[in-house]
């Protein structure tokens, strides 16, 4: 009778796990109640090794000011002067740590301003990307190529995408309740290694929809 029971309550936790497993994603959507942090994002700007000791001084460290959500990456005391053929854009801040290329994140609102065309493109992927002049307290630095807006992402471990049941590159859309709700598709995933959980928005998008750190929002794959 003992094993009888036993049985029974296994096949019971079983069949919970499962239904709890086709919740989750139940009609090709998924519910992201404070699962999936979202993180909004203001222009900013990476800088190579190179321009940095061009635009701050051979030999210039960054001030850390605050550590970010992606692992090793951080906000910093130092900003630049943005300049495009028709504006400037004023201290836009940079992060670390440095990379291999510069690379400058506007909101498409200060492509008017500048007077460039950046597309919407993943970080790194700046080959044909328009430039602009970056001036700091040392010296300016002329950007041949760099200027992209950056597009809506969902940071998330190999682990995390498969809970999700989604892959690294796919596609998908976020849906936002609220007083400005509504639906943000072209959501890339970024899953692997070096990745914390985070959904991605610049600060016109999060306006648009009313988005903030704590807004909750459905995964829709």
């Amino acid at each position: 009778m003992a094993q009888y029971d036993e049985i029974i309550k296994t096949l019971v936790e079983k069949a919970m796990e499962l239904s709890k497993g086709a919740d989750t994603c139940a009609g090709g959507s998924c519910d992201a109640p404070g699962n999936i942090p979202v993180g909004v994002s203001n222009r900013h700007i990476h800088l190579s090794q190179a321009d940095m000791d061009v635009l701050f001084g051979p030999g210039y460290e960054l001030t850390k000011i605050k550590d970010l959500k992606q692992p090793g990456q951080f906000a910093c005391k130092e900003t630049l002067t943005l300049c495009g053929p028709k504006g400037a854009l004023e201290k836009v801040r940079v992060l670390g740590p440095l990379r291999k290329q510069t690379q400058v994140e506007v909101l498409l609102g200060d492509s008017f301003k500048l007077g460039i065309k950046p597309p919407t493109r993943m970080s790194g992927d700046l080959a044909g990307t328009p430039g602009c002049t970056l001036v700091g307290p040392k010296g300016t630095v002329q950007v041949p190529e760099g200027v992209i807006v950056a597009q809506r992402h969902i940071h998330m471990t190999a682990a995390e995408a498969e809970s999700y049941g989604v892959h690294d590159g796919d596609i998908v859309s976020i849906e936002f309740d609220g007083p400005r709700a509504g639906t943000l598709a072209n959501v890339a995933i970024r899953a692997g290694s070096g990745h914390a959980l985070e959904c991605h928005v610049d600060t016109e998008e999060a306006n648009a929809l009313a988005i903030t750190s704590s807004s909750i929002f459905k995964l829709i794959k």
